[in-house]
């Protein structure tokens, strides 16, 4: 009873939150970039069906995400053209059913193999349907894609769905539910079978269960969640366009669900939301933002490989216990982070100042010599002097070795963490 209580205070904490967001972040690039974490979340969390839970490494997850946004684009232009009273809100459900016969389709013959030649299957298959899209334009609409008018659809309750906030709120609405159903497909058999596919298939054959069949409904479903996410997207900024079913879509999920964590069920979570925020902000920063998605993937895949959301589960261990040691655990570790940041951030701005400057030389060397630093103006470096190289690279060498010189303590401080929670029982 009190697990029942406990889960049912989660969700109703999440639907809480989703409604004040707004009143917290009033702005309209705050809304809208709600709207996409909301979009990508559900995207993240569908791609974590097959690679966290089932094991399958897509690399053409977008397939589903985009074509259900073309659909989910005529959809909305026939019921405007066509007259019927179709109200906006359930749109979406012509994106599932679009992910779900796709997922059927495609899934009969990519989940035949597994591992490595599964991989490759998604990834033809998605060049497959990329190329499509730039030839057959009477679906796709070519390079310019397909646009729809959301709010010449019936009226929901008197909202036309003009307004970003009301956006907002169906996404949200969308997002929580497809939430709940992918977190409550992980507690029944079903999800509990594609665990054991993925770590041992030859012995889920051996206890009865066909691992393909497995795999298939796994897939098929994960291809209805994304087309969710994909029929929402389409909503959100009113078209599908050919990049919805590239290989940048697939990679972008595939860095949600790596960086927050494919092995809990929150991480593509918070991947989603990292990735997102990251996405819309770095680019005001610098050109090369991308470059710096591929190195956080780099170190979150050789440090932390179970992602954000296993480091966050590694220190749930030490909240347990009386208030007061609790804090004391925390008021430890937290020093010892705080002596193992500094240099880290000395090291990590050395190593972006170094970037910067070397793409600024190759790239822009012809605009002059200075570089407004992470573009401000206010920041401005010489390229052709040697000290601020010279700077760079001393910080960045520094910053490591004081960062390295940093680890024992970080150790000592977890090692006596660890062994006062023992102590309390935690």
């Amino acid at each position: 009873m009190m697990n029942l209580i406990k889960s049912l205070g989660i969700w109703i904490a999440a639907a809480i939150l989703i409604v004040i967001l707004p009143y917290v972040f009033p702005s309209g690039a705050s809304i809208t970039t709600m709207c996409l974490m909301g979009i990508m979340i559900i995207f993240a969390l569908s791609y974590n069906m097959l690679l966290g839970q089932s094991g399958m490494l897509s690399f053409g997850h977008a397939v589903y995400y985009g074509l259900a946004a073309f659909v989910t684009a005529h959809t909305i232009n026939w019921a405007i053209k066509s007259g019927v009273p179709l109200p906006l809100p359930l749109i979406p459900v012509a994106g599932a059913v679009t992910g779900l016969i796709f997922g059927i389709i495609f899934g009969s013959v990519s989940t035949k193999r597994a591992g490595t030649a599964f991989a490759m299957i998604s990834l033809g298959l998605a060049e497959l349907v990329y190329s499509s899209s730039l030839i057959l334009r009477s679906f796709f609409g070519g390079e310019e894609g397909i646009s729809a008018d959301r709010t010449k659809l019936i009226r929901f309750f008197g909202y036309n769905f003009g307004p970003q906030i009301q956006v907002y709120y169906l996404i949200a609405a969308w997002c929580l539910l497809c939430v709940i159903l992918m977190y409550a497909i992980t507690r029944t058999p079903l999800g509990r079978m594609c665990n054991a596919v993925r770590e041992n298939p030859e012995r889920v054959e051996f206890v009865g269960y066909n691992p393909q069949l497995v795999r298939y409904i796994a897939f098929s479903l994960a291809g209805l969640f994304a087309g969710v996410a994909g029929s929402l997207a389409a909503i959100n900024i009113e078209l599908a366009q050919a990049s919805f079913v590239g290989a940048a879509q697939s990679g972008a999920v595939l860095l949600a669900a790596y960086i927050g964590g494919v092995a809990f069920f929150v991480g593509p979570v918070l991947g989603a939301i990292l990735v997102t925020y990251l996405s819309l902000t770095l680019s005001d920063f610098s050109e090369i933002w991308v470059l710096y998605f591929g190195i956080l993937f780099v170190v979150i895949i050789m440090f932390a490989p179970y992602g954000l959301s296993g480091l966050l589960m590694m220190h749930a261990q030490f909240w347990r216990g009386p208030l007061g040691s609790r804090l004391a655990r925390f008021g430890r570790l937290f020093g010892a982070y705080l002596v193992a940041a500094v240099p880290a951030l000395i090291m990590l701005g050395g190593a972006i100042l170094f970037i910067e400057m070397i793409h600024h030389v190759a790239q822009k060397g012809a605009e002059g010599a200075n570089m407004h630093f992470l573009r401000r103006n206010y920041i401005t470096i010489n390229t052709h002097s040697v000290l601020p190289w010279i700077g760079g690279i001393v910080a960045m060498i520094g910053g490591f070795f004081a960062f390295r010189l940093s680890w024992p303590t970080v150790a000592n401080a977890w090692h006596k963490a660890l062994l006062d929670a023992q102590r309390s029982g935690a």
